[in-house]
């Protein structure tokens, strides 16, 4: 099974790269397929690739459910 979860766009990097952070953690991740990223956006990260821009509430709805999975844990 694969998982692709959202995370906010901290820094936009050359060549189509970001840094993004989830959770206190930072990653370098590619932005190729994916258009009009900005900082402050939040993407749907696979594999180090952001596969779509995501609404910020519906965002932070699916990191709260993710945070709640582990509680559960």
């Amino acid at each position: 099974m694969c998982l692709a979860i959202p995370a906010l766009v901290v820094e936009l990097l050359p060549d189509d790269m970001a840094r993004i952070e989830l959770d206190g953690v930072r990653k370098e991740i590619s932005l190729s397929l994916v258009e009009d990223v900005k900082v402050g956006d939040y993407v749907i990260v696979h594999v180090g690739y952001a596969l779509q821009l995501l609404d910020p509430e519906e965002a932070a709805q699916t990191l709260a459910l993710f945070a709640e999975l582990s509680e559960q844990a």
